[in-house]
C-alpha cells in the first residue's frame, strides 16, 4: 500500500506530495541539460529566476522541438530571444548534438510524445515561482517575449488541489468522503469491504502494476489508489446485489452511488486541473492499453539507433538516406517509412516535374488524401505517392496542374519493427516527409524536408491495430527487443580492442538490432574441443562450491577465483604453446542455445563472458536463431566460457530471486527490479573475468621472462603478440561467416536494482582483483 493510503490524506498533504515530486523532476531535467548540452547549459541566462527551471525548460523546449520536427533554425532563433547576449555562432551545433542525445537518454520526459507536456507543465512552475519575485504582470510579458507562449492555457497549473465540497478546497480520501457524506450503515460496509484481504490485496496488484508509469509521483498514486477502492467497493456493491431482496439492493446501490459520486466529485475535478503531463502519466498508469502502448514503445526505443548530429542539418540529406535511396531506386521502390530516433520518418524519391512542384507545394496537413498506410502482409507492388501522374492512365490535365500528393505506405503485420514504427507514428501524431531527388552528380539530395500531420481517426485506428499486432506477436514485452533483432541481420555484440580495460562503462548495457536482410542461418555446431579431463573434473567440483546455497559470500569468492584462474592459465598456456607452431591451431565456432527463463540476458551474459576470454560473440539474426549465440575462438577458450556460463547462469538467476525478496522497493515491479539487478551483475562479474584474464596474461609474461634471464628456454613470441595474432585470426573467421554485421546500442531499463546487481556481482570478486577505475562505454561499436 502506498504511504498516503496509511491516513486520511488532506489536500495540503497531497499538495505537498505534488511539489516535492515537481522539483525531483525539475532538477533532474536540469542535470540532463548540463549532462547532455553543457554548451547550451553554459549560455543560461542568470536573470530568469531559479537556474534549474531555466534548465528544465530549455532542455524540454528543444525536446519538443524535435517532437514536432522543427528545423534547427527555429529551435536557435527560439534560443537566440531566450539567450540575447549569447554566443550565436555556438546554437545550432549545440542543438544538434543535444537533439541525437535526446533519444537516447533514460528520462522519459524526453520521449517525443510527452515532451511538450512537460513544456507545459515546467512553464507553469516557472511562472508560478517567477511572479513571486517579479510580481505577475513582469512574468506574463515574460512569457511572451522570452518563452514564446501565452499565459492563458498555464493558469491552473500551479494549483491542481482544490476540488468542490462543502468545507471548501480539500481533496479528501474515500474513507474521509464516506464518513462524511454516507449514512452511518453504509460508512461501516464501506470500511468493513475496503478491510478484507481480498480487497486489500486486489488494490497492492493495481498499485503495483501503475507505480512504473506513475514515476514515484506520490500524488499521482494517491489518486490512483483512491480511483481502485472506489471501483472495487462498487464492483462488491454490484455483485452482492445479485439475487438480493429489493431492500438489499437499494441499499447496496446507495453505497455503489457514493463511491460513484466521489470518482466524479472529488477525483475527476483534480485530475482535470493537473497539467497535461501528469494527466497523461496518470491514465498511462490506469488505464491497460495506453500502459502497454507505453511498455512497447518504451522497449522499441532500446532498439533505435541514436541520431548523430548530422541527421539534424538542415536542408542536408542524412548520408545513410542517401545510400538506401540508391538501394531502394535500384529495387524499383519510390517510398519507404524508417525512425530517426524516436521520430517516424517518411521518404519519397521525386521522379518528374510534377511530382517535384507538388513536393514543394505541399502544407503537411492532414487530409484523407495525404496518408494511406496499409498494413498487408503481401505487397504485389510498390505504390507511388502521387497518384494520377505520368504513364498509363493519367489524366489529361494543363502542364502546369500538380495534385496534392498523398503518401501511400506499408506495414507488415508479422513484423514486430514495423508494428512499432506504426505505433510510434500514431502516438505522435505527425512525422517527418523528406522529399529525395537526384543531383547533377547522380547521387540524391534532399528537395524539402516538412512535418506530416496524422488525421485524429487514422491514428486511434493505427494505434489500436498496432497494439493489437504487437500483442499477437510479442506477448511479452520484455521479449520485443528480441523479435526486432530477431528481424534483423547478424549482429556483432562487441567489438573492441581486447586489451582495452574499459570495454564495459559504468552505467551501460546492451542490446543489439540490425536492418532489413534476408535471414542467415546459424551453421551448425562443430564437435566441441574441450578442456583436459582432469582439469574439467577439477573446475567443475571448485564452481559446484560455489554454486552452493549453503556457502559464505566468501567461500564462493575464493572458489570462483580459484576456478576461473585455473581456466584462464590454461588458455593462456595453451596459446604459447601453439604460437611458434608451424602449423597454427585454427580458430573454431560454436553455437550455442540459451533455454529460457531471461533469454536476453542469458545472451548478454554469455556474450560479455565470451569477450572477457578472448572469444568473440554474434547474434546470428533471424527468427530461427533469436535464442542463439554465435561464438568463435580457440577451441580451450570456448569451452571455458561454456563451463563458467553454465555456473554464472545459475548463479545470476539464484541471485535475482534473493535480492527481489531482500532489496526490492514497495510497489516496484518484481520483472523490472530483477531485469536491473541482472544487468548490474552481468557487467560486475564481466569485468573480474576480464581482470582473471589479465593477470593470467602477466603472470605467463613474467614465468617466461624468468625462464629466458636462466637460459633455461629459448625466447619466444611474448604473449601479448601471440594473443593478438589469435585475436586476428578469430577476426577473420568471422568476418568469412558474417561479412556485415550490425551495430550495438545502450540499453534502458526502468527497476531500481542495478547497482545492488552491480555490489552483488562485484562480492562474486570473479578473477579476485580489484578495479581501480571504470571508464565510459563508447556510444556507438562497429563490428
Amino acid at each position: 500500500m502506498t504511504e498516503q493510503s496509511t491516513s486520511h490524506e488532506p489536500a495540503s498533504a497531497f499538495g505537498a506530495a505534488r511539489k516535492t515530486w515537481l522539483w525531483a523532476r525539475v532538477t533532474e531535467l536540469s542535470e540532463a541539460l548540463s549532462d547532455f548540452g553543457p554548451r547550451l547549459h553554459e549560455l543560461i541566462p542568470e536573470d530568469l529566476g531559479d537556474r534549474r527551471l531555466v534548465d528544465a525548460l530549455v532542455l524540454c523546449r528543444v525536446a519538443a522541438d524535435e517532437a514536432r520536427v522543427q528545423p534547427v533554425a527555429e529551435t536557435v532563433a527560439w534560443l537566440e530571444l531566450l539567450i540575447p547576449y549569447g554566443h550565436r555562432h555556438d546554437l545550432a551545433d549545440a542543438v544538434r548534438r543535444l537533439r541525437s542525445l535526446l533519444t537516447a537518454a533514460e528520462e522519459p520526459a524526453l520521449w517525443s510524445w510527452q515532451a511538450r507536456a512537460w513544456e507545459e507543465l515546467v512553464l507553469g512552475i516557472w511562472r508560478h515561482e517567477r511572479a513571486r519575485t517579479i510580481g505577475q504582470h513582469r512574468t506574463d510579458d515574460e512569457l511572451v517575449s522570452r518563452w514564446g507562449v501565452r499565459t492563458a492555457d498555464l493558469a491552473h497549473i500551479a494549483r491542481p488541489a482544490p476540488a468542490p465540497h462543502e468545507g471548501g478546497e480539500s481533496l479528501t480520501s474515500l474513507a474521509d468522503h464516506l464518513h462524511d457524506e454516507a449514512e452511518e450503515p453504509h460508512n461501516l460496509l464501506a470500511q468493513a469491504v475496503l478491510s478484507q484481504p481480498r480487497v486489500t490485496d486486489a488494490i497492492e496488484r493495481s498499485l503495483a502494476v501503475y507505480e512504473e508509469s506513475l514515476q514515484n509521483a506520490g500524488h499521482l498514486a494517491f489518486l490512483a489508489e483512491q480511483r481502485v477502492r472506489g471501483e472495487e467497493l462498487a464492483a462488491w456493491c454490484e455483485k452482492q446485489a445479485i439475487g438480493g431482496s429489493a431492500a438489499t439492493e437499494d441499499f447496496l446501490a446507495e453505497l455503489g452511488d457514493s463511491a460513484d459520486t466521489y470518482a466524479h466529485d472529488v477525483l475527476d475535478p483534480v485530475i482535470h486541473s493537473l497539467s497535461a503531463c501528469e494527466r497523461t502519466l496518470f491514465h498511462t498508469a490506469t488505464l491497460p492499453d495506453r500502459r502497454a502502448r507505453n511498455e512497447y514503445l518504451s522497449a522499441f526505443l532500446d532498439c533505435l539507433e541514436t541520431p548523430s548530429a548530422n541527421a539534424w542539418q538542415d536542408g542536408v540529406l542524412d548520408p545513410g538516406a542517401a545510400e538506401e535511396a540508391a538501394e531502394r531506386e535500384a529495387r524499383g521502390e519510390l517510398t519507404w517509412h524508417a525512425m530517426r530516433g524516436s521520430l517516424p520518418v517518411w521518404y519519397h524519391i521525386v521522379t518528374s516535374p510534377q511530382e517535384r512542384a507538388a513536393a514543394l507545394a505541399f502544407s503537411g496537413r492532414a487530409s484523407s488524401s495525404v496518408i494511406q498506410v496499409d498494413a498487408d502482409v503481401v505487397v504485389a507492388r510498390q505504390g507511388v505517392l502521387f497518384e494520377g501522374l505520368g504513364g498509363e492512365g493519367a489524366v489529361d490535365e494543363p502542364d502546369d496542374w500538380y495534385p496534392e500528393p498523398g503518401v501511400r505506405l506499408r506495414y507488415a503485420r508479422d513484423s514486430a519493427t514495423d508494428l512499432a514504427e506504426l505505433l510510434a507514428l500514431a502516438e505522435l501524431g505527425h512525422a517527418r516527409l523528406e522529399f529525395v531527388i537526384r543531383a547533377a552528380d547522380g547521387g540524391f539530395v534532399l528537395l524539402r524536408s516538412l512535418r506530416a500531420e496524422i488525421r485524429h481517426d487514422d491514428a486511434v485506428d493505427w494505434r489500436r491495430g498496432a497494439l493489437h499486432g504487437l500483442r499477437q506477436l510479442v506477448p511479452d514485452v520484455d521479449d520485443l527487443v528480441d523479435a526486432v533483432a530477431a528481424e534483423a541481420q547478424p549482429v556483432d555484440l562487441l567489438d573492441l580492442d581486447r586489451d582495452d580495460e574499459d570495454w564495459l562503462g559504468p552505467d551501460d548495457t546492451f542490446t543489439t538490432v540490425g536492418s532489413d536482410t534476408p535471414e542467415t542461418p546459424a551453421p551448425a555446431p562443430p564437435r566441441p574441443a574441450r578442456l583436459p579431463a582432469d582439469l574439467l573434473v577439477k573446475v567443475k567440483a571448485i564452481l559446484r562450491m560455489a554454486e552452493d546455497p549453503a556457502a559464505t559470500q566468501a567461500e564462493s569468492e575464493a572458489f570462483l577465483q580459484k576456478a576461473t584462474a585455473l581456466m584462464a592459465k590454461y588458455g593462456i598456456e595453451q596459446a604459447m604453446l601453439r604460437g611458434d607452431d608451424p602449423t597454427p591451431e585454427q580458430p573454431a565456432d560454436r553455437v550455442m542455445d540459451i533455454a529460457p527463463p531471461w533469454v536476453g540476458e542469458c545472451k548478454r551474459l554469455l556474450s560479455f563472458i565470451a569477450y572477457a576470454m578472448r572469444c568473440h560473440p554474434i547474434y546470428p539474426g533471424g527468427k530461427a536463431d533469436k535464442h542463439r549465440v554465435h561464438l568463435f575462438g580457440y577451441a580451450s577458450d570456448l569451452h571455458s566460457v561454456e563451463v563458467l556460463y553454465a555456473s554464472l547462469r545459475l548463479q545470476m538467476l539464484q541471485g535475482a530471486e534473493r535480492a527481489d525478496a531482500r532489496h526490492r522497493l514497495p510497489g516496484e515491479l518484481p520483472r523490472a527490479y530483477k531485469r536491473s539487478w541482472m544487468l548490474g551483475f552481468i557487467r560486475a562479474v564481466a569485468l573480474r573475468i576480464g581482470e582473471a584474464e589479465r593477470a593470467a596474461r602477466a603472470d605467463t609474461e613474467r614465468d617466461r621472462a624468468e625462464a629466458a634471464a636462466t637460459e633455461t628456454a629459448v625466447p619466444g613470441r611474448s604473449v601479448a603478440l601471440v594473443l593478438a595474432d589469435r585475436t586476428t585470426a578469430v577476426q577473420a573467421k568471422v568476418a568469412a561467416h558474417y561479412p556485415k554485421v550490425g551495430k550495438v546500442r545502450r540499453t534502458r531499463f526502468t527497476g531500481s536494482g542495478y547497482r545492488q546487481g552491480h555490489a552483488d556481482g562485484q562480492q562474486a570478486d570473479i578473477g579476485g582483483l580489484t578495479v581501480e577505475y571504470e571508464r565510459e562505454q563508447p556510444d556507438e561499436l562497429m563490428a
